[in-house]
């Protein structure tokens, strides 16, 4: 939610004019004015004048003044953003087999299971906590064998044992889910052997089916304890229920696979992660550090030409190749080679610079295959975060793509570039309901941007609010100047609110698409255009700009562009319904499938994605045996 005012400049004579209470200049002088009151003005920004609708007399003014110079200060507040949190894997307990056999006493059951049941005594299986507890719930309540027969493992436990011993297919460790398999029935040597290792056997197993079952619905690492920016609801599980159904279906490998996400994004990583461990090393492989512009010579260059003749289509060659061959091999980045480089990168939707820097060789040479393993495997866990189904019709925005789509029918009608929050204030990961759009909307500064952006401003000018075009209420709802209010007086707690007016500068520009939550993050026009010519484009405050957002409202709306921009038109602030609530999921992928089937890898902007291994590794380490 970034306000920008446009390219800074110095004090224009038409900017002074109007700073100063000219009646009359030309449309533009608004702009610089913008600039005097947020550039970096220094003393400039010492111009007390009331705005147009706000009036103070001379002596408000100089009362004011004296407030400000006099007043006790309190140091400059600051309103954090949300931190990343250290991640600590779920600890495991020790299953107690001792009140189980209490549990049973005396009752009826299976005489085989009962008679096994003392064989437990000293073993010692780790489970999850709520694996823990329904082990012993439901072998309480169906004290009989799941997995065991007489002679031995039987076909559920075998097709179980398939699902298992394929986990890495679905991006999960297979170590995770290990289980031993008993000796062969019906040694008359060793029976108690046999029955102590069946017992065993059987237990363990309904544990690491547990487990399977809640990695694949939960995923293996809780979002929310990664960091403030992560807010997922908890999904519903109830092991003991998923016990039983294991223990009552024909189908116990059925059931576990369809507890993994049920969407085409996660068949289409899940195809992406079993072609890329099939696949070679790419044979041309590029420094990504690589930087060279037209006229340097740079050793991986001859690299970025071949990469780009092997990728090339017939129109692609009809045009380039020529030049292409007649460079083949040179380390010099001739400009003849520009318009080349410019097409190569067109391609792939980035910035046409015709610059090779990190972006155009990601794009061009892609990661290396480890890399892009891992990239798979992290967004295959991210997929399980979110509900298995999606919704047919929905909006995805993906924050490391910088990208957001409209779906309708489980196909992409509508993609646009986005601009979204900076590292220091990451657009969260969550989803939520598309509920309206607000036209020509005002922009309620949050507290955040009003104690860290504006208030050391207030401090020094406390009237530039009002000279800017914002309106400032008090606590009981009450519209006051803002050059009245003693800004030195408060910290973090400002009782104040603050916002601008509809209108050119407004930061929301045209329209906003809400989905209320309670991060404060929507999708809305801007009038910072010149951020959607870049290739990485986190710049706002979490909100998520759109390029082309009557289009996007248009889609949302289920109208046209045309009836969207009547309603912009009309010039005051005003608000349509969505005809039906769409699911919109605010992500974070740096591999995605786009829309032409292709999976798209993306460059790590937030960091996120290695916390996220590492809170893995702390899961793997957790669980492994020993620990």
């Amino acid at each position: 939610m970034t306000i920008s005012f446009g390219k800074r400049s110095g004090l224009s004579v038409l900017a002074l004019a109007v700073a100063m209470g000219a009646t009359a200049a030309p449309a533009n002088a608004e702009r610089y004015l913008f600039d005097i009151l947020f550039g970096n003005g220094g003393d400039r920004q010492r111009i007390y004048r009331p705005g147009p609708d706000v009036p103070a007399s001379r002596q408000q003014q100089g009362e004011a003044r004296r407030r400000d110079e006099e007043a006790p200060r309190k140091p400059l507040p600051k309103v954090s953003a949300p931190s990343f949190y250290t991640y600590r894997a779920e600890a495991l307990t020790k299953v107690d087999f001792a009140a189980l056999a209490a549990a049973l006493e005396g009752r009826a059951g299976s005489a085989s299971f009962r008679a096994a049941l003392g064989e437990l005594e000293g073993f010692d299986l780790s489970a999850e906590k709520e694996i823990a507890a329904a082990l012993l719930d439901h072998y309480t309540r169906q004290p009989e064998f799941v997995w065991i027969d007489d002679k031995g493992p039987n076909e559920r436990a075998r097709a179980v044992l398939e699902v298992l011993n394929d986990a890495a297919s679905h991006g999960l460790s297979e170590a995770d889910y290990a289980v031993s398999l008993p000796p062969a029935a019906g040694a008359p040597d060793e029976p108690q052997k046999y029955r102590r290792a069946a017992m065993q056997f059987e237990m363990t197993l309904s544990a690491r089916a547990l487990r399977y079952a809640r990695d694949a619905r939960l995923g293996r690492v809780d979002p929310n304890k990664l960091s403030g920016y992560h807010d997922l609801p908890a999904k519903p599980l109830e092991e003991a229920r998923v016990l039983d159904i294991l223990s009552r279906t024909a189908k116990p490998d059925a059931y576990l696979l369809s507890l993994q996400p049920r969407n085409a994004l996660y068949a289409r990583l899940r195809e992406e992660l079993r072609a890329l461990r099939e696949s070679p090393e790419k044979e041309i492989v590029v420094d990504p550090k690589t930087f060279v512009r037209p006229g340097d010579s740079h050793p991986e260059f001859p690299k970025i030409l071949r990469i780009i003749e092997r990728d090339a289509d017939d129109d692609f060659r009809a045009e380039h190749g020529a030049l292409l061959l007649a460079h083949a091999g040179s380390e010099t980045y001739a400009r003849e080679l520009v318009p080349v480089i410019k097409a190569a990168q067109k391609r792939h939707d980035l910035n046409p610079d015709g610059i090779v820097g990190r972006q155009t060789v990601g794009a061009l040479a892609g990661e290396s295959k480890q890399a892009r393993i891992e990239k798979v495997l992290l967004a295959m866990e991210r997929l399980r975060w979110l509900p298995s189904y999606l919704g047919s019709t929905r909006v995805m925005i993906n924050a490391a793509s910088f990208t957001a789509s409209f779906i309708e029918n489980g196909e992409e009608k509508l993609s646009m570039r986005t601009v979204v929050g900076r590292p220091s204030n990451q657009t969260s990961f969550f989803y939520d309901e598309i509920e309206y759009v607000e036209f020509n909307p005002y922009w309620g500064v949050p507290r955040s941007i009003l104690v860290n952006e504006k208030l050391p401003r207030l401090r020094r000018d406390p009237g530039y609010l009002d000279r800017a075009g914002y309106e400032v209420f008090n606590s009981r709802g009450q519209r006051v100047s803002s050059t009245s209010v003693d800004w030195g007086r408060y910290g973090s707690n400002i009782p104040f609110s603050v916002r601008q007016k509809p209108g050119p500068q407004n930061a929301l520009g045209e329209l906003k698409i809400m989905f209320p939550n309670r991060h404060s993050i929507y999708m809305h026009d801007t009038p910072a255009r010149q951020l959607f010519a870049r290739d990485t484009r986190a710049y706002s405050h979490g909100c998520v700009r759109l390029e082309n957002p009557r289009a996007m409202a248009a889609a949302v709306l289920r109208t046209s562009e045309d009836e969207v921009a009547g309603e912009i038109a009309k010039g005051r602030n005003g608000r349509r319904n969505v005809p039906q609530k769409i699911p919109v999921y605010v992500g974070y992928f740096t591999a995605w499938p786009e829309a032409s089937g292709a999976v798209g890898y993306h460059p790590d902007t937030y960091g996120r994605d290695e916390r996220l291994k590492k809170a893995l590794a702390s899961v793997e380490e957790t669980r492994a045996p020993g620990s």
